[in-house]
């Protein structure tokens, strides 16, 4: 037991590192995909020697872009190509209101934010609870891992299966995109883990995981579509069940999908209540409920799980 408590302890202080630095991916990588995609954008429009224009192989050869829209795309690709870099390790942590760079003092998870009593030690402006609230939940993962698996490669594994989650649930949550970048990594080291026996998932499970994941929700997007013209829903959400598929194999499919339910029901009073769905017209991302149930799952563990919804497995699997 105390080598399990030390192991819990070891990893879950990692976790909160690890959490400080997801705060960094959760506020960068969606900026990084927006430049990426400026940049492709004005780069298609923008006249380029000798290369058919983007409208040219639309509307076909000798037709030209209404006004100065290639003009502009050629100002505005200047431009982008102009910003600073901006990656993941660059520029260094600065408060968004004033500029201020984070010193290292400054970013001790938990502790600082604790310290300078959720405010920007410069101006004073408020730093969101957000903050240590993903640096604690991503410590108490990273300690249920090592409680459970010990500092072991599986234990390794499925905290980098939290990571992932963590990112995607609040990446969603704010810009109702699901990285593929994420989402791709996440479903390659579900298929990798299952066949070096490091998730207790057999190779078929994982792969029939993955193919009914994207399938099953592929097929209600697309029967929603033809019957209202509407999407429902992003192909994200597709990628992201394959990839819990991959880790937690076919059967749990069903499971999966009732526990998002859930997490959805839990997760819109919280957003009552704080006031994010004051307008019921906006559109509540699917990714958070997925991603949280992926994360529930882990948290219950998968022998609970089939205790506890014995009707999600009708085949006894």
């Amino acid at each position: 037991m105390g080598s399990a408590l030390a192991d819990a302890a070891l990893a879950g202080g990692l976790g909160l590192l690890i959490g400080s630095f997801l705060n960094v991916v959760i506020h960068r990588l969606p900026r990084t995909m927006y430049r990426g995609w400026l940049l492709d954008a004005t780069a298609n429009l923008a006249p380029q020697p000798g290369i058919p224009s983007l409208w040219e192989l639309v509307f076909g050869k000798g037709t030209h872009a209404p006004g100065q829209l290639e003009q502009d795309a050629e100002t505005a690709l200047a431009q982008v190509d102009a910003l600073p870099a901006l990656t993941l390790a660059r520029p260094g942590s600065r408060c968004g209101h004033c500029g201020h760079a984070i010193r290292w003092y400054e970013n001790i998870p938990l502790l600082s934010w604790g310290v300078l009593r959720g405010r920007c030690s410069a101006c004073g402006a408020a730093i969101g609870l957000r903050y240590p609230a993903v640096e604690l939940v991503t410590g108490l993962l990273f300690g249920l891992c090592g409680w459970r698996f010990g500092l072991t490669p599986t234990a390794a594994l499925w905290a980098a299966f939290c990571t992932i989650l963590v990112c995607q649930f609040v990446i969603d949550l704010d810009t109702q995109l699901l990285p593929d970048s994420l989402n791709y990594l996440l479903l390659w080291l579900g298929l990798a883990g299952s066949a070096y026996g490091l998730t207790g998932v057999s190779p078929t499970s994982a792969i029939w995981g993955a193919v009914f994941g994207y399938l099953s929700l592929w097929t209600v997007y697309r029967l929603y579509r033809a019957a209202t013209g509407k999407e429902g829903m992003g192909f994200g959400d597709f990628k992201l069940l394959a990839a819990l598929g991959a880790w937690l194999g076919a059967p749990f499919l069903l499971a999966l999908i009732l526990m998002s339910s859930l997490v959805g029901a839990l997760l819109g009073v919280v957003l009552l209540l704080v006031g994010r769905l004051a307008n019921r017209h906006v559109p509540i991302s699917f990714g958070p409920f997925l991603a949280g149930a992926g994360l529930l799952c882990l948290a219950i563990g998968p022998d609970r799980v089939r205790a506890w919804l014995p009707f999600a497995f009708p085949l006894g699997f």
